[in-house]
């Protein structure tokens, strides 16, 4: 009963975001060229997007001329996934127990979704099942690069729940390989300022943004993890800081090159 509950829960947040989440997502193109060349398979081989939420990558890879399967919990998502034109099969299922067959593609990927598993070694195991020998791309962030980022400076008790529910790369590393992927590399990756995918860290280098309601609200950090109160202190603090010039300074802070987020290249071995 308390996993049925646990369960409704995190679907309930996936709809609550869901509602409005094209308002301010879209597939960045930069990061679909990266998601294409890192899964490197033919024209026309079956992939799957997991997690695929309102599945604006997921139509973006099957414009790329792969043949696309979105999976998502959330129907509310799919909803909005279905009313995109697009080639791509739209499925409901949970990660840890997919509905497909055995070997039934040849690559798969999952873009900032990889913090919302709950079990992620079942879902690893789920993944490589269906996958057979195909490579498995996620894009995704460490806490190591969280805990750089400046929105710590306005939002840090938020941005610490974010952080600790990212998993740490060296413990994703482990379960992927105890799930099958014995052969893990990752590629370190830096927002610029034209990235049109606005998620967590994207606006880093358009802070004025994340003063607007609109955009927090498809941020899952903002919509689920962010009290009122802090929201709104964090929002006044960084429009001061705005307006007086200080962020100059928060933000030369905060780089590093280390990058903000990171491609986790898995493969079957």
């Amino acid at each position: 009963m308390q996993c049925s509950r646990v369960k409704r829960s995190h679907m309930a947040l996936y709809d609550q975001i869901g509602a409005g989440y094209d308002t301010t997502r879209r597939a960045d193109p930069g990061i679909v060229r990266r998601l294409v060349r890192l899964l490197a398979v033919p024209s026309g081989t079956p992939c799957l997007d997991v997690a695929c939420g309102t599945g604006n990558y997921t139509v973006a890879l099957s414009e790329a001329n792969l043949a696309l399967t979105g999976v998502d919990v959330s129907q509310q998502m799919l909803t909005s996934a279905r009313a995109k034109p697009s080639t791509v099969r739209w499925v409901n299922g949970d990660v840890t127990a997919l509905p497909f067959a055995r070997d039934a593609f040849g690559a798969a990927v999952c873009t900032m979704a990889l913090h919302h598993f709950r079990q992620p070694e079942q879902a690893f195991r789920e993944i490589g099942r269906v996958l057979g020998d195909g490579r498995l791309v996620f894009f995704t962030a460490d806490r190591q690069q969280m805990r750089r980022y400046w929105l710590n400076e306005y939002f840090p008790r938020a941005m610490e729940r974010a952080t600790r529910q990212m998993p740490p790369v060296e413990q994703s590393v482990r379960q992927l390989a105890a799930a099958g992927f014995g052969r893990v590399r990752l590629e370190p990756w830096t927002v610029t300022e034209d990235v049109q995918d606005w998620f967590l860290y994207a606006l880093k280098y358009r802070p004025a943004l994340y003063l607007d309601p609109r955009v927090r609200a498809g941020i899952s950090t903002f919509a689920n993890l962010a009290s009122p109160d802090e929201v709104a202190q964090g929002c006044a603090r960084l429009a001061d800081d705005l307006d007086t010039g200080r962020f100059a300074r928060v933000l030369q802070a905060s780089e590093h090159d280390g990058g903000d987020y990171l491609f986790l290249v898995a493969e079957r071995g």
